[in-house]
């Protein structure tokens, strides 16, 4: 099922053709670099599994994208449920995951401003959080592009705590300020 497009991206359902390059995606080091580690085959596909699930629960979940000029898998755009221990949780948390080829093009905000949007307009989400690690700039600027505002800083309880990843931060969008 296709569940959202922009001018360059379609979002959809998972295919068991995305395993692959799902897996050399988890897989790439500088991918994974504000992660506490790449992902072995087996976690990759255990990740596969668990997106598909909470689309199954919840009706939506990380989308996997693709280019719509030539249908190529870029990785994932989309909501998850957060439910860590912490003070903002359990909430909704928008995130993305894109292959390095991917990168520098504005897909990440090209597709989370559509995420918001369906989300908000379509889904009925009151509010959606995003978060990473401290050192991700990437990540914070695409946040800060599709006008969501900053939070706060915290320590991930899933982050060991000598880990320069523990201090994340923070970013949150209500539909009121979307609307």
């Amino acid at each position: 099922m296709i569940y959202l497009e922009t001018s360059r991206l379609r979002f959809r359902d998972w295919l068991e053709t995305d395993l692959e390059p799902f897996s050399q995606l988890n897989a790439d080091e500088e991918v994974m670099r504000h992660f506490p580690k790449t992902l072995s085959n087996e976690e990759t596909l255990s990740f596969y599994h668990s997106i598909l699930s909470e689309f199954k629960e919840c009706g939506f979940g990380l989308y996997a994208v693709e280019e719509k000029v030539n249908k190529e898998f870029i990785g994932f755009i989309g909501f998850h449920r957060a439910l860590f221990e912490s003070d903002f949780t359990p909430c909704i948390e928008i995130g993305w995951r894109l292959k390095k080829e991917a990168w520098g093009k504005g897909y990440a905000t090209e597709g989370a401003e559509a995420c918001l949007r369906y989300g908000f307009n379509e889904l009925g989400f009151s509010e959606i959080y995003s978060f990473t690690a401290d050192t991700n700039q990437p990540s914070k600027n695409v946040m800060k592009k599709i006008g969501m505002n900053f939070v706060k800083t915290f320590n991930h309880p899933k982050v060991e705590k000598d880990s320069h990843l523990h201090k994340h931060v923070l970013y949150h969008m209500n539909h009121k300020i979307n609307a």
